[in-house]
């Protein structure tokens, strides 16, 4: 394996920083000349509102033992990673464990957020935890590691009214012993992503500061997702204490402050996102629905003028009209809809589970079966794996008959 390559483990492994929208999501590049800031971040917190010393403090020690090795870990390093062999080095030895059927077996799966020991222990993960996973082990192993945030198209998914958007990390390991990071030829790129959807894409390096509010982030959301807001506040304003420059996390806050009722300290921490990254679609389109919210149209509809000009098409439009279309009894348009999401997303699962019904209302069963297999490979969670795996199996079943 030569250095600087990227090491793919498998199918779509994208689910590493979480983010919500107006019906909730968070991303955060932003860009150009900015105006003088008016909201610092310490003005964000309100942990008045929020008064739970028990999951604050639970808040605080996952974010201290993100790369704790549990003892089966260390067994497992000890035993298959620490003496590979004459020919390879302890890098190798990881990216076998982690890539072939003999080592690990790892499956992806998003429905969590895990710590490096959580992942090892259910053998899955979403990329960023399967990340700390790996950087754990290399850190183990007396490797260096670096962090790398890849700049993809970012991706969708919903939990209820909740809409989230999902980026991509990696991680880069030197040889043992090797200088820090400088040298490209002494580090190895390994990621969770295939290598052809990579190719060319931009990256930009990550301090250990920025993945743990990543990780802390992604629980908040998860928590938010479930309907708990002091355990998704106390993630959130974690993550922002940890890394104060990460927006996302206060653009998570603010959707958390309003689902809570405080709309003046919502609107406090969005406008601390846009004032920092004035492109972030998410902050803006949260912004809109909160000024409307509090009885300001003319700004609301200012707030969704700038929301317009950098996102027309709000995630999941025309995934929605398709499915109305179908409903409606018109196959025919449905799917033209749902082909005109597929190019904007194209590997959300759910898309392609509608588009199947598509076809097959339009009589076209190998093009069903071609996107339920897409749903099923494209799917976030070992659940949703079995269950399109399952609707796949009996049309399968159908089309031999």
């Amino acid at each position: 394996m030569k250095p600087n390559r990227s090491t793919p483990l498998g199918r779509a492994l994208v689910a590493p920083f979480v983010a919500l929208l107006a019906a909730t999501w968070l991303p955060w590049l932003g860009g150009c000349a900015q105006p003088a800031r008016t909201v610092a971040v310490e003005q964000l917190p309100q942990d008045h509102l929020f008064l739970a010393t028990r999951e604050a403090a639970t808040a605080a020690t996952e974010a201290d033992r993100l790369l704790e090795m549990s003892e089966p870990m260390r067994l497992y390093a000890e035993r298959v990673l620490r003496d590979p062999g004459v020919w390879r080095d302890r890098r190798q030895a990881l990216i076998d464990a982690l890539y072939f059927k003999h080592g690990l077996q790892l499956a992806y799966d998003a429905e969590a957020t895990r710590t490096a020991a959580e992942a090892f222990e259910a053998r899955a993960g979403n990329c960023l935890s399967l990340v700390l996973m790996t950087a754990a082990f290399a850190k183990h192993l007396q490797l260096p590691v670096a962090y790398q945030q890849v700049l993809i198209d970012d991706e969708f998914s919903r939990a209820g009214d909740l809409f989230f958007v999902t980026g991509h990390v990696n991680v880069m390991l030197g040889r043992h012993g090797a200088p820090p990071k400088g040298d490209d030829a002494q580090w190895l790129t390994i990621d969770f992503l295939p290598q052809s959807e990579l190719r060319g894409q931009r990256t930009v390096a990550l301090d250990d500061r920025t993945l743990v509010a990543m990780f802390l982030n992604n629980r908040s959301a998860e928590a938010l997702s479930r309907g708990q807001l002091t355990i998704a506040y106390w993630y959130a304003r974690t993550a922002l204490q940890r890394d104060p420059h990460f927006a996302a996390a206060a653009n998570t806050l603010g959707v958390i402050y309003q689902r809570a009722g405080h709309l003046e300290a919502a609107e406090r921490a969005l406008r601390f996102v846009i004032e920092r990254e004035p492109k972030s679609a998410s902050a803006w389109a949260n912004l809109a629905r909160l000024l409307r919210a509090r009885g300001r149209p003319e700004e609301a509809d200012a707030a969704a003028a700038r929301l317009a000009a950098l996102e027309p098409h709000p995630p999941f439009h025309f995934f929605e009209l398709g499915r109305a279309a179908l409903r409606e009894g018109d196959p025919a348009r449905a799917r033209d809809l749902l082909q005109r999401e597929l190019r904007l997303q194209p590997q959300q699962h759910e898309v392609h589970f509608w588009l199947a019904q598509a076809y097959a209302a339009l009589g076209d069963v190998p093009a069903a079966s071609r996107h339920l297999g897409f749903a099923a490979e494209n799917s976030p969670t070992r659940q949703s794996r079995a269950i399109y795996a399952g609707k796949l199996e009996r049309l399968r079943s159908v089309m031999q008959q």
